[in-house]
Formats: structure tokens, sequence, C-alpha cells
């Protein structure tokens, strides 16, 4: 492939009078909205940016009105990763994103320990022409083990306004987790998520360093000894929900980081402990996601059920609350279980949640 086609043409715009006392970076944000500020601020560091043909010293220079601004964006990387057949549960596609449905175990960008069969891989298999855009597209990511909704921008101009949109909070993500311990009501927490300060493979929250963390979550249904959340990110930390829920005395279940040691409720039923047991990962999912389309302007919502595993844990955990209450109610040897009761999935507050 001729590497000469992954080089930008350079960009020319003269700059509004209108915009006269105003800062360069500033300026350049909205004379040239298809690219992040991050790039535009890093381009003007390396001599990408020329006013009136002379680089500029400095970002924070003054502009006049008039002036004639030449881009020459960075050249375009290829993805050095190999595409690969990799099974991806696609929820929507078009000509701009695709949005996916990540199942438990699939790790989403290659790395040390995982140098193939990923997200990335099963991209570059599918749409072939992801290999101009940077990281394959992936805007985001997930851990390996945390199942649900991801986008993916097929154009540089989409991931750009996508990961705008991430850095300003505008991007809903709602996750649905199991937590151990029986919380009383929702809440906020808003701890800054850095590295460990003992193990480096590990993210914890901290009281001085680290980025500014925030996690909001609502009680769905609490159980004996655990609770089903549902938490919506401010922010987009490494681990944040699995740092934040453990940093407060609840985390979640299975989590072979931050968990701890299994809590089991008195007098629980052997074959619902070996359910409990047997979850191997957080339980964690990433069930709704809403954007605004980088094409159209409009905002769009996409949803994912809970998959099996933490639907049947869900399931393992109203059995044994029924039954509890059935054996303090006296009412055991005429309840069976097996008939499956419905609960509904409301607030403290009575009403149901809307982040269903």
């Amino acid at each position: 492939m001729d590497p000469s086609a992954h080089t930008p043409a350079p960009l020319e715009a003269a700059i509004p009078f209108e915009l006269a006392g105003k800062r360069l970076d500033a300026v350049l944000a909205q004379l040239f909205p298809d690219y992040s500020r991050e790039h535009l601020k890093q381009w003007l560091k390396d001599g990408r940016v020329q006013v009136n043909g002379q680089v500029p010293k400095k970002p924070s220079e003054k502009v006049l009105g008039g002036e004639a601004v030449t881009l020459v964006p960075e050249p375009k990387q290829e993805v050095s990763a190999e595409a690969q057949l990799v099974p991806l549960d696609v929820v929507h596609e078009d000509a701009h994103v695709i949005v996916l449905n990540k199942p438990a175990g699939l790790v989403v960008h290659p790395g040390a320990g995982n140098p193939d069969n990923t997200v990335l891989n099963g991209l570059l298999y599918r749409w072939p022409e992801l290999e101009q855009v940077p990281r394959a597209g992936i805007v985001h990511r997930l851990d390996k083990e945390t199942t649900g909704l991801m986008v993916v921008a097929k154009t540089l101009q989409a991931q750009n306004h996508l990961v705008n949109q991430l850095q300003q909070h505008a991007v809903e993500r709602v996750y649905d987790a199991i937590v151990q311990g029986e919380l009383i009501s929702g809440g906020t927490v808003e701890k800054n998520i850095g590295r460990h300060p003992k193990d480096r493979k590990r993210m914890a929250a901290l009281e001085v360093g680290g980025k500014p963390a925030v996690s909001h979550y609502r009680v769905v249904e609490r159980f004996r000894g655990f609770t089903h959340v549902k938490v919506k990110l401010e922010t987009g930390r490494t681990h944040q929900i699995r740092v934040h829920m453990a940093s407060i005395g609840y985390p979640l279940l299975g989590d072979p980081v931050y968990g701890g040691r299994l809590r089991i409720p008195r007098g629980m039923a052997p074959e619902f402990i070996d359910v409990l047991r047997s979850f191997k990962r957080q339980a964690l999912h990433a069930g709704v996601l809403s954007f605004t389309h980088p094409a159209t302007g409009e905002p769009v919502r996409f949803k994912a059920p809970m998959p099996d595993d933490m639907a049947a844990i869900i399931d393992v955990l109203r059995d044994d609350l029924d039954l509890a209450q059935a054996e303090s109610s006296g009412e055991y040897d005429e309840w069976d279980y097996d008939d499956g009761i419905e609960v509904a999935w409301v607030g403290d507050d009575g009403q149901e949640l809307s982040w269903e």
C-alpha cells in the first residue's frame, strides 16, 4: 500500500475578524471542528500550524482577524494489529458509528498478555477501512470481563466528535452491577482514581493525586447480603466503578482484584452458595449507552439486556431472599420457590427507575 495515501492534504482557512483578540488554540478549534482540541494543541507544538506563513510561538497568542491559517494534520498511522475473525455482536451500524455488545472474556485492545483475538482485531477483519482510523475507531474501552455496550467510530471525524463528547461528560453510560453488602439508598462517589501506591497493576481511590472521578449509583433491588445497583458514570477512569464501589465497602461480586473475600449470608442454601462461588468475573454490565450522533446531531440511545450469567445470579439471590422470608414467617412448607416471583425494579422512592 502506498504510504503517501495516508498523508492528509494541508487545510487552509481565514480567521474571521469577529474572532479578533481570541487565543489561537481556541480559534483553531472553531476553524477545524473535525479535530479534537488535544490534537490541535499537539500540532501547534509540532509546528504543523502556520499563521501568515509563520509558525506561532505559543498556543496562547492572540489573533487579529484576517490571518491565513494553514494546518497540516499528522499523517494517519496504520493499525499494526492483524485482522482476525472475532465474533462481534453488532447492535447498530451506519456510515459513521458502530455500537457493539461485548461479551465477557473479550479484550478490547491488544496489549501485554493479550496480543490478538481482541475487539480491535475483529473490527479490522469485518471493516478493513478502519485501518485508516486510530485504534480502529475505538473510542472507549470495557474491561475484559465486563460486558455491554461500546461505540466505535468509522471515520476520524466521528471519532473526534465522540471523544469530545466523552471529555465533556456528554455521553450517558449506565451500568448494572451486583455488589456485596446491602445498600440502603443510592448516592454519589467522588474520589480521585490513580495507580495503587504499592501495586502498580491495580488502581485505587486516592486522597492525593490521581484524576477526578465521579460515579452515581441507585439501588434497584436489595437481597440478603447483596444489592443490584445501577451506576451512572460522570467520568471514565480505569476500573472506576470497581474501585469506587469497593472504596465505600460494597465491592462487586466476583471481582478478582477489588472484591475481597466472598461474604455469604447466614443460612444460605449450599446450592445457592455454589452458584455465587462459581461466578468468577466482576458482576458489571454496560446496559445503557447514549450520545449525540456525530453526523446527524440527534441524540441516540441503546440498551443491552443483562447477560445470562448475571441474570442467573439475580434469580438465585431472589430465591434466597424469598426462602429466608418464607422460613421466618412460618410459610416455608407452603412455598415453592420454583414458581418464580415477579419483583418490580423500583427506586427507594417507589418510582420506576428512569435509567432502565
